[in-house]
């Protein structure tokens, strides 16, 4: 996915997306998430900081699931957290929100 020219990413601090299309798969949507262990060194918070962006991602992954079904897509998406700094749940669902609007909007037709 990192290395392959296909895929496409953006930043919207305090979070960087890459994502890439698929020919197959079961689910419109696969995702991975990243916290650096150089950023958080204690698993208890970089575990804090996964399932925040998990909760933002559940809430508002309609915005681009559905997208991807109308279109009959399927896309693999890496968010990687980029701060070294906890980061309020409410600041972090908006910029789910403008991420997944954002991807919903280059995808290829």
């Amino acid at each position: 996915m990192f290395e392959s020219g296909t895929s496409k990413s953006f930043s919207i601090f305090p979070i960087r997306i890459v994502y890439m299309p698929l020919e197959e798969a079961k689910q419109p949507a696969s995702i991975l998430i990243s916290v650096s262990k150089r950023k958080f060194k204690r698993a208890v918070r970089r575990n804090r900081v996964k399932r925040q962006i998990r909760e933002a991602y559940r809430k508002n992954k309609h915005l681009l699931t559905d997208e991807l079904l109308r279109r009959g897509q399927c896309i693999a998406i890496a968010f990687i957290y980029l701060s070294d700094e906890f980061v309020t749940t409410s600041e972090l669902e908006d910029k789910m929100k403008t991420a997944l609007l954002r991807i919903s909007e280059t995808l290829p037709e």
